[in-house]
């Protein structure tokens, strides 16, 4: 009788689980074939800032960063973000001990801002830290006399790049008023360094980025910490502090604008790069709280159910999201090696008399259903990853597809990890550590618009330079250097100049150029 009852339940969740994997990822497959037939007719004008709706009013982007402690890469983000024309960095400073402060007193220019906080109101979790930073966008659009509804605010982890065209991607969706949040689709920077990189990449770009296109239609998309486009005047509507202090203040973020009637959405045709977890242990610490946050956020249905704005369907898929821990995390965790062991069992008893041919079908009959059941879904999002990831073979993907069901003993023990901890009260958490990114330097702006990409180069830098480690302001320098897309600034016409400097001797006979003028130190807030 208990078998009967464990088979029923399994087989209740596995179709559930099942259902609700293939409407997602179906719905999302659906909506990337309309994208790639009908094309998002990516607005150059929005992208510099000079459109980005049909009134023709421009639409301008603050990028908030929080960080702590992230000297190895902050700034290469911020570098890398200042090439986003007409985009403005604001940096919360959340009480670093390391080189953070160091390293963003090297950006020179007004269009970068620091937020510094200091102990004891520092460190509270990155809410805090975001609604700190958010008034310093309020106060900064403010006094530039901008319109809330054509401002966003992009909140980026210290590690976060995005691709370089997102702003075409992006703007145009706020086309619409009642788009609220726009969420990039998340790829991993450095996923070919080991096999759990190459899974979290697997689990990110192949599977969730194709959800999260599933979502469009209810308009039920789930913001993330990183690539986080929202409007301004959404924000405001929410208060003075509209991100929480849960541990998934995204979601948290997510839940509150849907209530407040905003549309939220995403696009295929821009990205968000991060550095994925190389070590099993950290990736387990970092999901623990991503479970934790998300089950805490199960409180929140019953204001989604009372909201008369969400349509049936928006309200089921939420619904079912938000169950996601709680429905088929931790009962499968337990039933998946129940029906393992229900397996052996019967295919022990198959190996019993088959030396016939009917014998022989039916142990046959049995292992290809239960491999079926066991690996059909990961099959086929191994296929999904092949097509998404360019140069990635069938074969290659197919095995990493079969990954996925010993992955997803890292959910298993992440999901009761959680659980203990919000049984015990414990909602403190330990930010990942960033590494450092060899091959890629913080950004320089040189004074001089026709540098072919390559070209060894000698002129006054009045930003910032890395060169191998050692930082060098203000000085004549010569290297090797790539260009990104030039951006116009007065006469002068700087470009941005990206990727690793290397410094060497100034060519014979070479006359020095003229030290410039210091440029402003980006304007500090003390919190």
């Amino acid at each position: 009788m208990l078998d009967v009852v464990v088979g029923l339940i399994s087989l209740l969740l596995v179709g559930a689980g099942l259902c609700y994997f293939l409407a997602t990822i179906g719905a999302g497959l659906l909506e990337n074939r309309r994208h790639r037939k009908h094309g998002a007719r990516p607005s150059t004008e929005a992208s510099t800032g000079a459109g980005g709706g049909d009134d023709g009013e421009p639409i301008t982007v603050y990028f908030l960063v929080p960080c702590l402690n992230e000297e190895a890469v902050i700034g290469s983000t911020v570098a890398a973000l200042l090439t986003h024309a007409g985009a403005r960095v604001v940096v919360v400073d959340d009480a670093s001990d390391d080189g953070t402060a160091e390293v963003m007193a090297s950006f020179r220019g007004d269009n970068v801002m620091v937020v510094s906080r200091t102990l004891p109101q520092a460190r509270e979790g990155k809410g805090p830290a975001l609604n700190v930073g958010f008034r310093a966008v309020v106060a900064d659009a403010t006094a530039r006399g901008l319109d809330p509804s054509r401002v966003l605010v992009c909140v980026m982890d210290a590690d976060g790049e995005l691709t370089p065209d997102a702003f075409d991607h992006v703007l145009p969706l706020f086309g619409d008023p009642l788009v609220g949040g726009v969420q990039l689709g998340v790829r991993i920077k450095n996923r070919r360094t080991n096999l759990l990189t190459r899974m979290q990449d697997f689990e990110f770009w192949g599977i969730s980025a194709t959800a999260q296109m599933g979502r469009i239609r209810p308009g039920t998309v789930s913001l993330g910490g990183n690539g986080q486009f929202t409007r301004l005047s959404a924000l405001l509507a929410l208060g003075g502090a509209p991100w929480s202090a849960a541990l998934t203040e995204d979601l948290d973020l997510t839940i509150t604008l849907m209530l407040a009637g905003w549309k939220l959405t995403s696009t295929p045709g821009a990205s968000v790069n991060q550095q994925g977890i190389e070590s099993v242990r950290k990736l387990i610490r970092q999901r623990t709280r991503w479970f934790q946050g998300h089950m805490s956020c199960l409180g929140r249905l019953g204001p989604l159910w009372k909201c008369s704005t969400l349509s049936n369907l928006a309200l089921v898929e939420i619904s079912v999201y938000l169950l996601i821990p709680w429905l088929f995390v931790l009962p499968w965790s337990i039933l998946f090696h129940v029906a393992v062991w229900q397996m052996i069992e019967n295919i022990g008893g198959l190996t019993v008399g088959t030396d016939d041919l009917a014998g022989r079908l039916t142990l046959g009959a049995t292992l290809a259903f239960w491999y079926v059941m066991a690996f059909a879904p990961s099959i086929f999002a191994g296929y999904i990853y092949y097509r998404r990831e360019g140069g990635y073979g069938r074969l290659r993907a197919a095995a990493l597809g079969h990954m996925l069901v010993p992955y997803n003993y890292i959910a298993f023990a992440s999901c009761w990890l959680a659980t203990v901890r919000k049984l015990r009260g414990r909602t403190g958490w330990e930010k990942t550590a960033r590494r450092r990114e060899p091959g890629w330097e913080p950004a320089l702006v040189v004074s001089e618009l026709a540098v072919p990409g390559g070209a060894a180069v000698a002129m006054p830098v009045p930003g910032i330079v890395h060169t191998e480690g050692t930082v060098d302001r203000r000085l004549i320098v010569s290297g090797t250097v790539t260009l990104a897309r030039p951006v116009a600034s007065g006469g002068a016409r700087p470009v941005f100049v990206t990727g690793r400097f290397r410094p060497s001797a100034h060519p014979a006979g070479e006359r020095a150029l003229p030290r410039p003028e210091p440029a402003p130190a980006p304007e500090r807030v003390a919190v």
